[in-house]
């Protein structure tokens, strides 16, 4: 319970630490961004490519990860169509008045963290004990850029700094609670290792494919983007090799 508890916070928190850069920059290039957006992508695929799926065939079968797979993705696609979203930079729309449009991207980055929470939950409750460590610190890794970029929109809103880090840090929190429920679930219910395993996969993978790799292609940096994402990947593979 108490290592799940710290892996959760320390994940969390990590949106705030990527945060920080916003209390001394003012601006960010497109490039930069979309480096960044690339990076995080790379780490969320070798993270689930070569944790959390291995980890759910070793407890289960092919049946059981395909299906907790599918229902990752599904439950994504379903909850991005009926809640609210916006893209960090693409929405132009001038009918969204500024409250209304900084709610949007906190909603937007809020549901994005709810399987990353799950993923480390059902982590720690998983038989492999060096599971848990290592995708809290995957977690952790591709939640700063995040907490950067959700700060930098802030800030181009006209939030002050100092509040734009705390809301960026903020939307980080709900992995505690998610990772908490994952843990708990899947601890008294242990069939629900795999499919929950699966389904956080499944539900990264959606992330991945949907959001990071399209936004981070979007603005004409397809070169460096493509190696930021090989760069990110190898980052992570090296992580699993040195602590898992």
């Amino acid at each position: 319970m108490q290592e799940v508890l710290v892996g959760s916070i320390v994940s969390a928190l990590a949106t705030g630490l990527g945060a920080l850069p916003i209390l001394l920059m003012k601006v960010v290039t497109h490039r930069w961004r979309d480096i960044l957006l690339a990076f995080t992508a790379g780490i969320m695929v070798a993270a689930t490519v070569f944790n959390l799926i291995p980890v759910a065939l070793d407890h289960s079968n092919l049946l059981t990860v395909t299906i907790g797979i599918l229902l990752g993705t599904c439950v994504l696609s379903v909850m991005e169509r009926y809640m609210p979203h916006i893209d960090l930079e693409h929405s132009k729309s001038s009918t969204v008045q500024f409250d209304q449009k900084s709610m949007l991207i906190i909603t937007a980055i809020t549901l994005h963290n709810l399987p990353e929470g799950l993923s480390v939950g059902v982590s720690y409750a998983s038989e492999n004990a060096g599971l848990g460590p290592i995708i809290a610190l995957a977690i952790g890794l591709q939640n700063a850029p995040e907490g950067f970029l959700v700060a930098l929109f802030l800030v181009t809103q006209k939030v002050k700094k100092w509040q734009a880090f705390a809301i960026a840090t903020l939307t980080g929190t709900v992995e505690i609670v998610t990772g908490l429920l994952g843990f708990f679930l899947t601890s008294y219910v242990s069939n629900l290792v795999p499919y929950g395993l699966a389904f956080a996969a499944g539900a990264m993978l959606f992330v991945v494919y949907k959001e990071l790799i399209p936004e981070s292609h979007g603005d004409g940096n397809e070169s460096s983007s493509t190696f930021s994402f090989i760069f990110g990947l190898i980052t992570m593979i090296a992580l699993i090799e040195w602590f898992g």
